[in-house]
């Protein structure tokens, strides 16, 4: 069964972390993030992640041979958005309700979190008029 775009499994996502981080870096420089004492085997790691996220579509090169940067394609919020949809989907019959509330009864909102939220809910309630 093929693995939906979102679907990052960790290793993938530790690298899209290391370029949402710095807009953009070469093998290299996330080598060096991931992997502080750079084995040989780093290397390679990492370059079969980059080709994997890159034939999902999900990391794109630039650059030129000699220098060449990787950067995501998607933002951490567009990933995070749909994994959530499907989270919703799947788990709660297409209601972000029960996912929502369970999120915040297994961890509490903190006091800036909850003026957060309170903000968008209004200007939630705003938009539709």
């Amino acid at each position: 069964m093929t693995r939906p775009p979102e679907d990052v499994p960790e290793s993938e996502l530790a690298v899209l972390h290391v370029l949402w981080r710095q807009d953009g870096a070469t093998r290299r420089q996330i080598v060096d993030r991931l992997y502080p004492r750079g084995e040989p085997a780093d290397f390679t790691t990492v370059q079969k992640l980059l080709e994997r996220l890159e034939k999902r579509g999900l990391v794109r090169r630039g650059g030129s041979e000699r220098q060449r940067t990787y950067s995501a394609t998607r933002s951490r919020d567009e990933l995070l958005s749909r994994r959530l949809e499907d989270l919703a989907d799947r788990l709660g019959g297409g209601s972000l309700m029960p996912l929502v509330l369970n999120l915040v009864k297994t961890r509490p909102l903190t006091a800036g979190e909850l003026d957060e939220l309170r903000a968008f809910v209004r200007e939630q309630g705003t938009s539709g008029e």
